[in-house]
């Protein structure tokens, strides 16, 4: 315990004393979802002409919190965006490493899309039939499971088309990856049968380990943190699925189309309500530590959560970004302003 109270003072005396000499540019990492956010704010904070554009890195949310937790100094980032909250073994992480106190900024709504090229019919599915093509591991209806070895759609439905399964999906370190388990899989399995539902309260584990692998045999594709790149990919194969954030498809709306998942399209109303089954809230966490010391830090956060940028008519809503609610905006710019830690 000395020896870690011991490098978080070392880490912040080396912050305040050689940050501005070392870095006078703020750094950002996380979510590929929250990525086009993020950049645009930077770009409009970097007009401003008082501090240099913040340099954004898309290395999924995952990835993000694991550069973010690693330390305090100007060799860490200094914001994590995220398509999700951050987990209590990732606050442990950040605690590990000298990081105590974190802010934590919801920025808006985001709905994950299961998208097709528009050369194709569009798709209608729900999140069992989701479940049942993607799973490693299939439910049988006696209690058990068994390796999934559908290759085409109309092998998990009839009503579904007889194309092969290949989905361009988020890789494991992604938000994206991490939401779509938790609001897909798990419910798509235990829709299967009633069995599951008990297995959830009686072994949660196992049943998180059945319900969440997703498969390894070219059903899925892992595609990167490059969800520009996905798009191009169902674009050019109109046989082929994607998966990612609402805003990719709002951008790219001339060539590809988001499915009807549980009777639901992906649309601006549908995610703000949160009536689309697939839809979640967005965030940035940033480390207090290097407020007042990594120049412009405590600047960004105020013109990324001024009404200019996530309000309700706010240059970010033009780009994708599902605005909060007026409470919850109120909040949200509230943190901002006070910049107090928490998450601890």
């Amino acid at each position: 315990m000395r020896k870690i109270f011991g490098l978080a003072v070392a880490g912040l005396v080396a912050l305040a004393g050689t940050a501005q000499a070392q870095r006078d540019q703020i750094r950002i990492v996380g979510s590929s979802t929250v990525y086009p956010f993020s950049a645009k704010v930077a770009e409009s904070f970097g007009r401003g002409g008082s501090f240099k554009t913040p340099v954004v890195e898309s290395t999924g949310t995952g990835g993000g919190f694991k550069a973010f937790c690693a330390g305090v100094g100007p060799g860490f980032p200094d914001v994590s965006n995220a398509s999700r909250k951050i987990k209590p073994s990732e606050v442990e992480d950040c605690s590990a490493h000298g990081i105590k106190e974190i802010i934590e900024v919801p920025i808006g709504y985001d709905g994950i899309v299961v998208a097709n090229s528009k050369k194709a019919p569009r798709i209608r599915i729900t999140r069992k039939q989701l479940f049942m093509a993607l799973a490693a591991n299939r439910p049988t209806a006696m209690g058990g499971f068994k390796p999934n070895t559908a290759r085409t759609w109309a092998d998990i439905d009839k009503s579904l088309p007889a194309t092969r399964i290949e989905v361009f999906g988020p890789p494991p370190t992604s938000g994206t990856r991490d939401a779509f388990v938790q609001l897909v899989m798990e419910p798509g399995c235990k829709a299967t049968y009633p069995w599951l539902a008990q297995l959830e309260k009686d072994d949660n584990a196992k049943y998180l380990k059945m319900c969440d692998s997703v498969r390894e045999d070219g059903a899925w594709v892992d595609a990167g943190e490059n969800d520009n790149l996905m798009v191009q990919k169902i674009e050019a194969n109109p046989s082929a699925v994607g998966i990612f954030g609402y805003s990719f498809l709002e951008e790219n709306k001339d060539k590809i189309q988001g499915s009807v998942v549980d009777g639901l399209e992906p649309t601006f109303d549908s995610i703000a309500s949160l009536s689309y089954p697939v839809s979640r809230p967005l965030f940035f966490y940033v480390k207090k530590a290097h407020i007042g010391v990594i120049p412009g830090l405590k600047e960004y956060v105020a013109e990324f959560t001024s009404d200019k940028a996530m309000g309700d008519e706010g240059y970010l809503v033009d780009i994708g970004l599902i605005p909060l609610p007026a409470p919850k905006l109120k909040v949200a710019q509230q943190a901002g302003r006070a910049l107090q830690a928490n998450i601890r």
